[in-house]
């Protein structure tokens, strides 16, 4: 088996050899006038027709004076039928290519064909090509199939190649542009208005994570990358925008796991006059409205063999109460139970303690080991005061919040609260975060001071939601770094490269 430094290099030579003849092997367009599955789809339509395509080549074939070349392009795969008698002989000027010179193609090439639509005598739907152009010559041969390419780290790190032959992987993001899309059409629909803020924070605030820190030289002065969108946001409710959304990506220097990614993509949105219930109600609809435009379909089976219904327009979702929860399956009152007995628990369910561990911390690491046997749809509810700085306090019971937490598959999808407007209130608040931060919790929010001043301008009342695209990994049943196209990874040379470009430090 020949590697692929030899592989490249046969490739190379070909190269050559279509420069030298005056081939152009990377001219700057392309000609199409029909997508593949334009053709697939309404073969009558198109019998007879002269039509181009453009695509990579999957497979040649040739047999004497005929040839067979599959190319594919984002819509699906076409057979291209060529004979001597039929095809334009080849001219480098013109850039065409005939069988004579077909072995200067591989698969992998990018190729530009015009050609009769017709059926072969196996009825197989073809172009009987008269201009075949080569317009990318490819160095590396991508892998024949996706059973010859399933080592994982090899195909986040490649996800260019895992693309190619993992059509499904593909299909994923187009999925998830849907995904994203139908976000940003449902609230646009409900009349909210998209603002990009800065991701560039001089405090980063919204969310308890550790933020990342650069220094910018123009000001002399660290700054975070934002750990959520929600500050800016609620500053622009003060301005007097009344219902605003922002999708795009946020930071937390926190650890991968199949849930998290340190860098994901989230949206937030906040309306002012909102309260929580309407929030819910609006978050029922939105996320009936995505699943719908994403998937086409409200049911989805888990990987656990459970099935996630989010059922009808109008029905609501069940809640469950956080205090409930702690006690029932744990024993625990979340607001008597101290510390000592807390971690007791949590050594008893074989959870992580450590030494840094808060009464909040320690409360979560319980309730997410519960969240994990939860299908869903529910909102949870019942959040205390004491684990949400940002959010009203209950009217009914002082001591929770107006805070209501999407949960489905095993994990809180969003979070929505009554927004706290009240400066006083979020000051001190924030002064019980930073006591957290001073005693070593790096998650702990940042006081933010000029989110204060902003709130003592005044900012109305209103209902704030966020989601991230958990959501969407989720429903697509797969793990966080399968669910973006390019995740980070630890930098590393493969030893192949390293021996082809042996005239270049890649230490």
């Amino acid at each position: 088996m020949s590697t692929l430094k030899e592989l490249r290099n046969e490739r190379l030579k070909k190269l050559e050899k279509l420069q030298s003849l005056g081939y152009n092997p990377y001219p700057d367009r392309a000609n199409r006038t029909v997508m593949v599955n334009e053709i697939s789809d309404d073969f009558e339509a198109f019998d007879g027709k002269v039509e181009t395509v453009f695509g990579r080549i999957k497979s040649i074939r040739k047999f004497g004076k005929i040839a067979f070349i599959v190319v594919r392009d984002i819509s699906g795969s076409i057979q291209l039928f060529l004979s001597s008698h039929t095809i334009q002989p080849s001219d480098a000027k013109k850039g065409f290519i005939s069988i004579k010179d077909l072995s200067l193609l591989d698969t992998g090439d990018f190729v530009e064909a015009t050609g009769k639509v017709i059926k072969t005598k196996t009825d197989e739907i073809s172009l009987e090509i008269t201009e075949l152009k080569l317009i990318t010559k490819s160095l590396r041969p991508m892998p024949l199939d996706h059973q010859s390419f399933t080592d994982k780290e090899e195909r986040l790190r490649r996800r260019y190649v895992d693309m190619n032959v993992n059509i499904d992987v593909r299909e994923r993001f187009i999925r998830r542009s849907k995904f994203w899309q139908a976000t940003r059409d449902f609230l646009i629909s409900e009349g909210f208005i998209e603002i990009m803020n800065n991701v560039l924070e001089a405090s980063a605030g919204g969310a308890d994570a550790k933020p990342f820190v650069t220094h910018m030289d123009a000001l002399d002065q660290d700054f975070y990358l934002r750990i959520s969108h929600e500050l800016p946001l609620k500053r622009l409710l003060v301005a007097g925008f009344e219902k605003v959304f922002e999708i795009g990506p946020r930071f937390r220097n926190e650890n991968y796991s199949e849930e998290h990614l340190p860098e994901h993509n989230a949206m937030e949105w906040y309306w002012a006059t909102a309260d929580w219930e309407m929030g819910m109600e609006l978050t029922e609809k939105m996320i009936r409205y995505v699943v719908d435009k994403t998937w086409g379909t409200r049911i989805f089976k888990l990987a656990n063999g459970k099935i996630l219904d989010f059922g009808r327009n109008g029905e609501h979702f069940e809640r469950i109460s956080f205090l409930d929860v702690l006690k029932d399956e744990f024993g625990i009152d979340v607001f008597e139970s101290s510390i000592e007995e807390i971690q007791a628990k949590l050594k008893e369910e074989k959870l992580e303690v450590k030494k840094a561990d808060n009464r909040i911390r320690s409360l979560d690491k319980l309730w997410k080991k519960y969240r994990k046997t939860i299908t869903g749809p529910v909102f949870l509810v019942d959040i205390p005061v004491f684990m949400q700085p940002l959010a009203k306090t209950n009217e009914g019971d002082t001591r929770l919040t107006e805070q209501f937490n999407l949960v489905f598959a095993g994990s809180e999808m969003c979070k929505a609260f009554s927004e706290l407007n009240d400066p006083i209130d979020q000051l001190n608040r924030f002064k019980d975060q930073q006591k957290l931060r001073d005693e070593g919790d790096d998650e702990a929010q940042m006081l933010d001071i000029d989110f204060i001043e902003a709130l003592e301008y005044g900012m109305p009342p209103a209902c704030g939601l966020g989601y991230s695209e958990r959501i969407f990994w989720s429903l697509e049943g797969v793990s966080a770094r399968e669910g973006v196209p390019f995740p980070q990874l630890k930098s590393e040379i493969d030893e192949t490269s390293k021996d082809i470009y042996s005239d270049i430090n890649l230490t």
